[in-house]
């Protein structure tokens, strides 16, 4: 049996963010703990493992630092993970994330791979999206804490996010009356490369544009996602849409590395014809077409692909809908391309690139989670590993993306 309360040491930080350390054999998870820090805490026992609470650190790890945000510390904010290790101690605790997931469940034999460090360790976010609750003294925005999903505290400032969308956010406080009338909300405010956009996620009728934007002057749309439907644009400046879908880096220098290296080692590859599956507003795509390759990007958004067709010559095209559901009826491809959301690729997905391997000469994976990557590429028996690089598009956080270059395994 384990205590009520145990010291154990911190031996390395898990894909959550949270430290990891053994009392009496088990494994025990402890958030805002550093790899080194030698900790007194409260534990809650699970079926194989424990969950700890930082109670006192008895001896403090050297790659522990005073946290900036003052969010972090007196209101837990969960929108940070790792703001108490220093910026080299969390590229470390994400070599050893990708590392660990590609070895414990995708059965790769590799080493913890390098990780690209982020231009801007701060102020990098180009979006914010904070929960909306009304209350008797009115409306707050803010975030969740880390150990409880339930509440919402008041933001005043968030240190890794561009003051700009701040400024937007200060706007919009004065116009929250004129959003659906509902007691919970969400709202994401986004920069775009001309301007700035909101969405609203929530609620069942919507009012008006006219305040909202009145309000928030450095808004050029807003876009509303009502509770079980689709997103529509509700206002804006201009007829022209520039914001389409959510398809926004969030750190845009990072993400500009990623997307130089990915197709560089696309074009190393020299393919005729090229499938991009979760193909965005066409950022991979588009360059790959101008090349005078055959591309077909595969989306489900429907106003990203209206845009893609636009830009895309035959016999290059954008098709609509799930990858699921189109990617084997365009094969065979020589490269093919799969940069899906967090929870991976579906298992139809990997099933058809396995029939198809003979005729492919490489796959690229970009992931924005070492978990479900690992999981996907486990699927994945008749591809080798043949490069993995992660980059730090998130400082701060435990969220990490990574690249990977496949190619078929001869039969």
């Amino acid at each position: 049996m384990i205590d009520a309360s145990a010291t154990l040491t911190i031996a390395s930080i898990a894909a959550g963010g949270d430290g990891v350390g053994r009392t009496e054999g088990v494994v025990v998870f402890v958030p805002r703990t550093a790899p080194g820090d030698v900790a007194r805490v409260r534990l809650a026992r699970a079926k194989r493992f424990a969950r700890g609470e930082l109670i006192a650190l008895e001896e403090r790890s050297p790659a522990r630092i005073e946290p900036p945000c003052h969010h972090y510390t007196d209101d837990r904010c969960g929108g940070c993970q790792i703001q108490h290790l220093s910026y080299e101690a969390q590229l470390e605790a994400k070599r050893t994330i990708i590392g660990d997931s590609l070895r414990r469940i995708g059965r790769r034999d590799v080493a913890d791979p390098d990780v690209e460090a982020s231009d801007l360790p701060w102020r990098y976010r180009r979006k914010l999206t904070l929960h909306l609750r009304r209350t008797h003294e009115g409306w707050i925005a803010g975030l969740h804490p880390y150990d409880d999903p339930a509440a919402v505290f008041d933001l005043v400032d968030c240190p890794i996010t561009d003051e700009r969308v701040l400024a937007i956010w200060a706007e919009l406080r004065g116009a929250f009356d004129a959003l659906p009338p509902e007691r919970a909300l969400r709202v994401a405010v986004r920069l775009l490369d001309d301007g700035a956009a909101a969405t609203v996620e929530g609620g069942h009728v919507w009012r008006t544009a006219d305040a909202l934007l009145a309000g928030a002057p450095s808004l050029t749309e807003l876009w509303w996602r009502p509770e079980g439907g689709a997103t529509r644009r509700v206002g804006a400046r201009s007829v022209e849409s520039r914001a389409g879908a959510a398809f926004v880096q969030v750190n845009a220098r990072v993400a500009a590395r990623l997307q130089d290296e990915l197709l560089r080692r696309v074009r190393a590859r020299a393919p005729e014809r090229v499938v991009d599956a979760y193909a965005g507003s066409g950022a991979t795509a588009i360059p790959l077409a101008r090349d005078g390759r055959t591309v077909v990007a595969i989306e489900l958004d429907r106003p990203a692909v209206d845009r893609m067709r636009s830009q895309l010559d035959a016999p290059s095209s954008a098709i609509a809908g799930r990858v699921e559901d189109h990617l084997e009826r365009q094969l065979p491809a020589d490269v093919v391309i799969l940069n899906p959301p967090r929870a991976g690729v579906d298992e139809r997905v990997t099933a058809a690139l396995e029939r198809n391997r003979t005729t492919t000469r490489a796959l690229f994976y970009v992931s924005c989670d070492p978990a479900t990557l690992a999981r996907d590429l486990a699927r994945l028996p008749g591809y080798r590993l043949v490069a993995v690089r992660g980059y730090d598009m998130f400082p701060q956080t435990a969220h990490v993306e990574t690249l990977c270059e496949l190619e078929p395994v001869a039969r």
